[in-house]
Parts: structure tokens; sequence; C-alpha cells
């Protein structure tokens, strides 16, 4: 079981596919917080849950001047496809080659298993983590501890 990056520690700064012909990198966000959902697969029962839950409170993230950002290993054809079926509109991010390599620096991936943790972090507006979790791999986080640590953040 893989230790989560702890807050305090600065956020490793990344650029990931969002489409398979454009990149997104976390340092586009400094200046207002960011919430990573690091999660396993797409088309999985519990992550297409939890990804609609933060679609639906995603308002509510956006009030604190947050954006939400899903990462997992799946290429960006899948997360496309998966975002157009479940009707989602914040970025999934294609952790896939290196495989995990995002994953790895917020010690989010499952070496043994080769997919990501369902692992949560909050990224204050300087680029540091101010909170983050990992939940069992399947149970759906929900959004309260989201919620609870954008309410903490200081302005």
């Amino acid at each position: 079981m893989s230790q989560v990056l702890s807050p305090g520690t600065s956020a490793p700064d990344f650029t990931l596919h969002v489409t398979p012909d454009q990149c997104l990198s976390l340092s586009e966000f400094r200046d207002r917080p960011v919430i990573l959902a690091f999660y396993p697969a797409d088309w999985s029962p519990v992550c297409g849950d939890q990804m609609v839950l933060y679609n639906q409170v995603r308002p509510e993230f956006l009030k604190h001047g947050a954006e939400v950002l899903g990462v997992s290993v799946d290429g960006a054809w899948c997360h496309q496809a998966f975002a157009k079926a479940r009707n989602l509109h914040f970025p999934l991010l294609a952790d896939f080659e290196p495989k995990g390599g995002v994953s790895k620096s917020y010690g989010a991936y499952r070496e043994g298993d080769g997919v990501s943790e369902r692992a949560l972090f909050v990224i204050d507006r300087n680029g540091v983590i101010f909170w983050s979790y990992r939940s069992p791999l399947a149970v759906n986080p929900g959004a309260d501890g989201i919620l609870n640590a954008l309410e903490r953040l200081p302005s």
C-alpha cells in the first residue's frame, strides 16, 4: 500500500494529455486551488460514480475558486469517450506514458496492479498540498473531505 504525499509538500508539477493532441500542466492553475482526483480506471463502476459525483459537486468547488482534475493511467482517447458518456465537464488527464509517472510522484500508484490509487489532493494557490487522502480501491471517497479542506484553505 502506497503512502500518498502529505500536506505541506510541494505538489509535483506535471504536464499530461487532456486530449490526444492537447496537454495541460498543473502550473497553469497557479494562484487558484486544485483538486487532484487520482482513480484506477475510467469504466469501473466505483470510478464512474466518483467522477459523476465530482461533476455534480463541481459548482461548489468553483465557489472556492477550485478546479477538479481527474487523473488515471487510461489514455486520452479512453478519457474522451468516458467523459462524453458520463457528461463530465472537467479535465481527465492521461497518466499513460510513462505509465503512472505522475501517480508515482504523488505516491498514488499501485505497482502490482498498474493503476492509480483512489487518492485525493487539495493543492493551495501556492502549489502546496493542503490536504490528501487515500481511499480503499473499492470505496468512493465522496466529496465531503474535499469540501472541508476547501473551506479551511487560507484566502
